[in-house]
């Protein structure tokens, strides 16, 4: 397919995170861009006012009848059923229908691609990659996986010529693209509903990796069973970040690459896995030759992404973080950096579990993790794509908690709960709907102030 051909595309499930910068790129080059979501969002919201006709009801009489010309691509997300009337619709007209990576594989094939892969890491370490060569004037289009707090947006740039992709392991989504730089952050088990088994889902980042030929372009670190170039902090390595100390609420330190000791990079995001990230970031910004004041210049002023350990309040008398962490390593790393900033204050941790799946075959790591919290409060599992499973629960999982202060509550009674806590720092974790719950979250927390 020459996507250079295609004069319409059109979404289904278009308010994804994944699906929505792709409609902004398209957007972006000029073409006719339409879609249908299950239901509005601040994302929909966004792309409607950026010109493009997006409906909400699964009807073939709501597809514009400019989008039924031979030159329209369709992209479908994983989440849409088998009985989906416009899926339907344009498989019977014999339409050309790609799922998101695969189109994103048409678009790193004609470009100098990054790909971020990861269990743990991607959207971050993509979004400050992206923000670097963005900043030292690349001719650059990243694909995030969140928004960017500097753009407020998950398309930075509008490059023709190099691209930044987040490479999913979900699905295998990554053995579609084209690489030409890539970084493994994290190998740990996830998505076993789709891989089975956590040998198969390291057989699939082995095969990731075997996609960069020259293993001087693949960054890793130090514990992965792979080759490549390997980045650490405060430990031996090609890419070593050191001489870690905090000044003014963010991280000061100096990276060792192969050629030269960059020093004072000034860092604002919490907790040493997002110095890993910044790391991981650096070494592919100055492989590919990003002059080292621009990047010192780029990590300094990068913001964050929005539900990556986002600032909701920062007061002296009271904090409020809103996290997206949905495996039991993230959730760590919020608890390891609400307690380097916070230490000796009670934490509450609200969480969300998403996938009754992911509940089910981490549910022993899942307590683990939550125990560490002064006090966590449970929501009901968020089911997404699946259907419920027999004794998998919030219940379930609250029983295997060692903390003394737990309780499970509904959306209706989690504001009274939390201002009744007396926590001085709230933390909300989770990959479901508990996002839409933050702005209510923040008003209450604000007023009782």
């Amino acid at each position: 397919m020459n996507l250079n051909q295609i004069h319409n595309v059109y979404f289904i499930g278009i308010g994804g995170i994944g699906m929505s910068n792709l409609a902004r790129y398209f957007r972006n080059l000029g073409k006719q861009v339409s879609g249908y979501d299950k239901t509005p969002s601040i994302l929909t919201t966004e792309l409607i006012e950026s010109g493009i006709s997006i409906h909400f009801e699964d009807s073939i009489d709501l597809i514009p009848k400019d989008f039924y010309l031979d030159n329209t691509l369709v992209i479908i997300t994983p989440a849409v059923p088998k009985t989906h009337s416009e899926w339907n619709f344009f498989v019977e007209r014999n339409y050309q229908i790609k799922k998101r990576a695969e189109v994103l594989g048409l678009i790193t094939k004609d470009t100098f691609c990054f790909a971020v892969a990861g269990t743990h890491g991607k959207t971050t370490t993509s979004g400050i990659l992206g923000h670097l060569l963005y900043e030292s004037g690349a001719d650059v289009t990243a694909f995030i996986g969140g928004i960017v707090e500097n753009y407020n947006s998950n398309l930075i740039g509008s490059g023709s010529t190099v691209t930044v992709v987040e490479a999913d392991e979900f699905d295998r989504s990554f053995l579609h693209l084209h690489p030409n730089i890539a970084c493994i952050t994290s190998m740990d088990a996830d998505h076993l509903d789709i891989y089975g088994t956590s040998e198969a889902i390291e057989a699939s980042f082995i095969e990731f990796a075997s996609k960069i030929e020259d293993k001087n372009n693949l960054f890793i670190t130090k514990e992965l069973p792979l080759e490549g170039i390997t980045c650490a902090v405060n430990e031996a390595a090609v890419y070593k970040a050191f001489n870690v100390r905090v000044g003014n609420g963010s991280y000061v330190f100096d990276v060792q690459t192969p050629t030269e000791i960059i020093r004072d990079l000034h860092f604002g995001l919490p907790g040493r896995h997002n110095l890993m990230n910044a790391l991981m970031a650096i070494a592919m910004a100055n492989l590919f030759g990003t002059p080292t004041d621009a990047i010192a210049k780029g990590i300094a002023s990068f913001k964050g992404i929005k539900r990556r350990f986002s600032y909701q309040i920062k007061t002296d008398r009271k904090v409020y973080i809103d996290d997206y962490a949905h495996h039991p390593t993230e959730i760590n790393a919020v608890h390891q950096a609400v307690s380097e900033l916070y230490p000796n204050q009670k934490v509450l941790a609200v969480f969300q579990p998403h996938l009754f799946s992911r509940t089910r075959d981490f549910v022993d790591d899942f307590a683990k993790s939550l125990s560490a919290f002064d006090e966590v409060v449970l929501l009901d599992i968020y089911p997404a794509r699946e259907l419920p499973m027999e004794g998998v629960n919030a219940q379930w999982l609250m029983s295997k908690m060692t903390n003394n202060h737990k309780k499970i509550v509904s959306k209706e009674d989690l504001i009274p709960t939390i201002l009744a806590s007396g926590a001085t720092v709230i933390v909300t974790i989770g990959a479901g709907d508990i996002g839409e719950l933050v702005p209510i979250i923040k008003k209450a927390i604000h007023e009782s102030i």
